[in-house]
């Protein structure tokens, strides 16, 4: 039961980082944002520590930033990995 409340509230916290990258990327093309307003400077400095890891690997092509996509991409996988060893945990210890 705890195990089961324990892996939800994890997947919740992944669902609700994806919502925040995802207002992150779509809020960018609105040039009217003021990014140091203070909801909007908090979306950005929350979300851009881990969108800033993949924009040194794939450059911006044009007025295009494709970074996002591997970074939706690799917290998929990491969201699997996580839960994954939480079962496994949990089933070791006869949660």
């Amino acid at each position: 039961m705890i195990a089961a409340q324990v892996m939800h509230a994890v997947a919740t916290c992944f669902y609700v980082y994806y919502l925040m990258m995802l207002s992150r990327c779509l809020l960018s093309f609105l040039p009217t944002i003021d990014w140091e307003n203070p909801p909007f400077k908090w979306l950005k400095d929350s979300v851009d520590i881990y969108l800033d890891l993949f924009k040194r690997f794939i450059p911006p092509i044009g007025p295009f930033d494709l970074s996002p996509i591997l970074a939706f991409f690799a917290l998929g996988i990491l969201q699997y990995v996580v839960l994954y060893v939480l079962k496994v945990i949990f089933t070791i210890i006869g949660l």
